[in-house]
C-alpha cells in the first residue's frame, strides 16, 4: 500500500524559513543580553540614601575668620543643581556664590564659594541634592563666625528646592503608568507563550500587548523629561530644556531611562515575532492516501492502526515549529524581561545599601512576579471572554501561585532591609505604605481564593470546561454594501452590531462569567497596589528626618495634639522622652533625659541621659541626637556628643530660630533593636 508522503520532506523551503527564524530570535537574545550587561555593569554598593557625614566649616562650629567656601561631604555619590547648596547670613541675605560643583572632582562632596567680607554671626547652610537611588535628600546646619548670634532666616529661603506640585503630581503618575505597562507587556506576553499560544491571533490580545509597550514608552519618555524639573522644583515649562534633561541622562536614572528606552525598541521587534510567528496557525498534516476497495476489508484493522499512528507523527511534526518558536520566543522574553526590570532596580533602592548582590536580582524577581501576576490577571480577563477552556486557566493558576509564593519571599527581604527595625514599620511614611501595600495583597489573594472556587466549578462542568471553538459569523444579506435607504442601513447597522457581541458573549457561561467578575476584582486591587508601590519606591527607607518632619507636622495640625512645654531664655528645660526598642536587653527599654541650658535661640548646652527602667544609667551601642523646626523645615540639625559616663553624653546645640521644635533621639539597643522617640518644645 503506498503512504503518504511525511511532511517533513514534503516542503523543502521549510527549513529554510525555521533556521531564519532561529537566527532572528538568537539576535534579538544578544542585543537584549547585551543591553541588560551594560545596565548591571554600574551597580555597585552604596549606602541608602546619601546622607551629609561632615561639613567644612564644622557643624554648630565657630571659626574665628570667615572661610572662603562651604564644603559638605556625604556617605555617597550625590548630583548636584545650581542651588543645591545655599548660605545664608543672620539677616536670610545670600552669601555663597551659587553653583556649587564637586569638591576636587570627587562625586562624594559639594562645594560652594563665599562672598568677602564676611561679618561676625550665625550663618545657616540649606543643602539639597539627589542620591545615588535617585532620591532627593536635603537638611541644614549653622555655623558662626567670630561668635555666635540671632539669626532670622526667612521660611521661602530655607525650604529649598521642592518639588512643583504639579510636576510632582505627573511625575508620580508617570512612574505608576510605566509599572502597570510593565506588567501588561511582560505579563500579556508570559501569558501567551506559557498558557494561551492561540491568543496571540486574537484581536483583544494583540491590543493589550500594543498598549503595555505604547504606555511604557510614552511613560518614560514623559518620566525623561519631568525629572529635571522635578529634582530642581521648577515648573513644568521647564520639561523641554534640553540642558536639564542632558543632566538628567548623566546619572544613573537618566542611565536606566535611556536603556530602557533602547530596551523598548527591541521589545517592539519581539512582539511583531511573537504575534508573527504564534499567530500562524500549525500547517495541518497532509492526508493520507485512500487503500484500494478490494484491499478495505483483507487490511482494514492493521490499516486503522498505522494511520492513527501515522497521524500521531505527523501532529507532533507539524507542531514541532511552533514549540521550536515559541522556546526561543520564552528565552527572549525572558532576556527582555530581567533588562527591563534592571532598568528600575539598577536605579532605585535596591541599587544602594546593605547586600547589594542579594537585593538587585532579588528585585527583578519582584518586579518579573508582580509582572505575571498582574499582567497574567488582564489577559485572563481577556481569555475567558474568547471562551477559553478550563486547562488555560489552570495553566495561570500555577503560575499565579508561584508568583505570589516569590512576591512573597522577595517583599519580605525588601521589608527587612528597607525598614532596619519594628519601630519603622508604624514610625515611618515608608512603614505605613509597607502595611497599605501588604493589606491589598491580603485582599488580592482573599479575591484569588474566591477565583480558584469558581475553577474548581468549571472544572466541574464539562460542558463548561471545554474550549468555546471560534466561529466565522455569516455576513447578513445585503450587508456587503450600503444601503442607499437610511432606515436599511441603520438595521443593517443594529444587525452586525448585535452580531458581533453575540460572538463577543458567547464564551460567558454562568460560571465563566462569575470568574470573569473575580478576576476582575483582583485587577482592580493590583492597579491600587502598584500606585502604593509607586509611592514607596519615593519614601526614603526608615529615615530619622522624616520621621521627625512626620510628628512635628502632625502635632502641628491637630488641634488635640499636647501643648510643646514652653521655654523662657536663660532657663534650663528638661525633656523626658519615654523609648522602647522592643528588644530583649537590659538597655532596651527606658528614659531619655534631653537638657538644654539656656534654651534660647543660639548655642544652647545640651545634656542627654539614659535611664533604664529602674530608673540606673544604661549603655547603648548608639545613639544620635538632633534638633528639627518643622514650621521652617529646618534641619535636622545633629548634636555631636561626647560620653561622659555610662549613660551621659553631653554637646552643643546652636537653635537659631524662635518656634516650635522638635527633639529626636535615636537609640539602637542591638544590632536589630532600635527606635527614635521624638518630643516639641518652644522656644520664644
Amino acid at each position: 500500500m503506498e503512504k503518504a508522503a511525511h511532511p517533513r520532506t514534503a516542503r523543502p523551503g521549510t527549513a529554510h524559513a525555521r533556521t531564519a527564524r532561529r537566527r532572528r530570535v538568537a539576535g534579538l537574545i544578544g542585543v537584549l543580553g547585551a543591553l541588560l550587561a551594560l545596565m548591571l555593569a554600574g551597580a555597585g554598593p552604596a549606602s541608602a540614601h546619601a546622607t551629609l557625614d561632615s561639613t567644612d566649616p564644622a557643624q554648630n562650629s565657630v571659626v574665628a575668620t570667615a572661610p572662603q567656601a562651604v564644603t559638605l561631604t556625604f556617605s555617597e555619590t550625590v548630583s548636584l543643581s545650581s542651588d543645591s547648596v545655599r548660605v545664608l547670613d543672620p539677616a536670610g541675605k545670600p552669601v555663597d556664590t551659587g553653583n556649587p560643583a564637586h569638591a576636587d572632582g570627587k562625586g562624594d562632596t559639594a562645594r560652594v564659594g563665599l562672598n568677602s567680607g564676611l561679618a561676625n554671626g550665625t550663618y545657616t547652610v540649606a543643602w539639597r541634592a539627589v542620591s545615588e537611588d535617585s532620591h532627593p535628600v536635603g537638611g541644614a546646619f549653622t555655623f558662626s563666625i567670630g561668635a555666635p548670634s540671632d539669626t532670622s532666616v526667612s521660611t521661602t529661603a530655607l525650604q529649598g528646592a521642592e518639588a512643583d506640585s504639579l510636576v510632582a503630581a505627573l511625575y508620580g503618575t508617570g512612574r505608576t503608568v510605566a509599572y502597570a505597562a510593565f506588567a501588561l507587556l511582560a505579563g500579556v506576553a508570559a501569558f501567551v507563550l506559557v498558557c494561551w499560544p492561540a491568543g496571540a491571533t486574537r484581536r483583544p490580545v494583540q491590543r493589550l500587548l500594543m498598549t503595555g509597550w505604547t504606555a511604557l514608552l510614552a511613560s518614560t519618555v514623559a518620566v525623561l523629561m519631568l525629572r529635571g524639573p522635578y529634582e530642581r522644583g521648577t515648573g513644568v515649562e521647564q520639561a523641554l530644556d534640553l540642558s536639564l534633561m542632558r543632566t538628567t541622562l548623566d546619572e544613573r536614572i537618566g542611565t536606566a531611562l535611556a536603556a530602557r528606552l533602547l530596551l523598548l525598541a527591541a521589545a517592539g521587534i519581539f512582539l511583531s515575532l511573537l504575534v508573527g510567528q504564534l499567530g500562524q496557525p500549525p500547517k495541518p498534516a497532509a492526508p493520507a492516501a485512500a487503500a484500494p476497495a478490494e484491499d478495505a476489508d483483507a487490511d482494514a484493522e492493521d490499516a486503522d492502526a498505522e494511520a492513527a499512528e501515522l497521524r500521531a507523527l505527523e501532529q507532533r511534526a507539524a507542531e514541532r515549529p511552533q514549540r521550536e518558536t515559541r522556546l526561543g520566543l520564552g528565552v527572549a522574553w525572558l532576556v527582555l524581561t530581567v533588562a527591563l526590570s534592571a532598568t528600575w532596580v539598577g536605579a532605585d533602592h535596591a541599587s544602594v545599601g546593605i547586600q547589594v548582590w542579594l537585593a538587585l536580582p532579588f528585585g527583578i524577581l519582584h518586579l518579573i512576579a508582580m509582572a505575571l501576576w498582574l499582567g497574567g490577571l488582564a489577559s485572563l480577563l481577556v481569555a475567558l471572554r474568547e471562551g477559553v477552556g478550563a486547562e488555560v486557566v489552570d495553566r495561570f493558576s500555577k503560575i499565579a501561585f508561584g508568583s505570589v509564593a516569590v512576591l512573597a519571599a522577595t517583599g519580605i527581604y525588601q521589608s527587612w532591609r528597607g525598614l532596619g527595625s519594628w519601630g519603622a514599620l508604624t514610625g515611618t511614611e515608608y512603614g505605613k505604605l509597607l502595611l497599605v501595600k501588604s493589606g491589598c495583597v491580603v485582599v488580592m489573594l482573599g479575591v484569588a481564593w474566591t477565583s480558584r472556587s469558581w475553577l474548581a466549578r468549571l472544572r466541574s462542568a464539562p460542558a463548561e470546561a471545554a474550549e468555546v471553538q471560534r466561529a466565522e459569523v455569516p455576513e447578513p444579506v445585503g450587508a456587503a454594501a450600503r444601503s442607499e435607504d437610511p432606515v436599511r442601513q441603520a438595521q443593517l447597522d443594529r444587525q452586525r452590531a448585535a452580531t458581533a457581541s453575540a460572538g463577543r458573549e458567547r464564551g460567558l457561561t454562568p460560571t465563566r462569567a462569575g470568574l470573569r467578575r473575580s478576576v476582575l476584582v483582583e485587577a482592580l486591587v493590583a492597579v491600587a497596589v502598584l500606585v502604593v508601590t509607586t509611592m514607596l519606591t519615593n519614601s526614603p527607607p526608615g529615615r530619622v528626618a522624616g520621621e521627625i518632619k512626620a510628628a512635628g507636622t502632625t502635632a502641628g495640625a491637630g488641634s488635640t495634639a499636647p501643648a510643646a512645654p514652653q521655654s523662657q531664655p536663660g532657663r534650663t528645660v528638661e525633656l523626658k522622652l519615654p523609648y522602647d526598642t522592643k528588644g530583649r536587653t537590659p538597655n532596651a527599654k527606658g528614659t531619655a533625659t534631653v537638657t538644654l541650658d539656656p534654651a534660647g535661640t543660639g548655642p544652647n548646652e545640651v545634656k542627654l541621659a539614659l535611664d533604664g527602667t529602674d530608673g540606673k544609667p544604661v549603655d547603648v551601642p548608639e545613639v544620635q541626637l538632633a534638633f528639627t523646626l518643622p514650621d521652617r523645615d529646618l534641619g535636622p540639625l545633629p548634636v555631636a556628643l561626647t560620653p561622659e559616663g555610662t549613660g551621659r553624653w553631653s554637646g552643643t546645640a546652636q537653635l537659631p530660630l524662635a518656634g516650635t521644635w522638635v527633639v529626636s533621639v535615636q537609640i539602637r539597643s542591638s544590632d536589630i533593636d532600635q527606635t527614635t522617640p521624638t518630643q516639641q518644645f518652644k522656644i520664644g
